[in-house]
């Protein structure tokens, strides 16, 4: 990645740290003619594996369970690593989310090409 194509893909990368709107506010913003960024798509598919990978645990296993101490514990879990998301795309680096950002990056390849 250049450094023109991070300058020009950085607003749509903080965007999609944003909500899980902001995802696809992205996405649509990233997708406009002549105004791709692979730096944004890297962006966009990390913070949609944090969103998606959030609502499932929330989901399927900490809505079963009241326990104070797991739901804080996701919480602050992926807290940190949204922290770390978004620092990078305020940055303008491309550092994957550690533990889960090459699954993303497997998963949504397709995504923003």
């Amino acid at each position: 990645m250049t450094e023109q194509d991070v300058e020009r893909g950085r607003k749509n990368a903080i965007i999609s740290y944003i909500t899980i709107f902001g995802v696809i506010i992205a996405y649509y913003l990233n997708n406009e003619k002549d105004k791709k960024s692979p730096f944004a798509s890297f962006h966009i598919r990390q913070s949609l594996g944090l969103w998606l990978t959030l609502i499932i645990i929330n989901l399927s296993i900490v809505s079963k369970f009241d326990i104070f101490m797991l739901r804080a514990s996701v919480y602050i879990f992926f807290s940190v690593l949204y922290i770390y998301g978004l620092s990078n795309a305020i940055s303008g680096k491309a550092q994957k989310v550690p533990l889960v950002g090459s699954l993303y990056q497997k998963i949504f390849a397709n995504l923003g090409k």
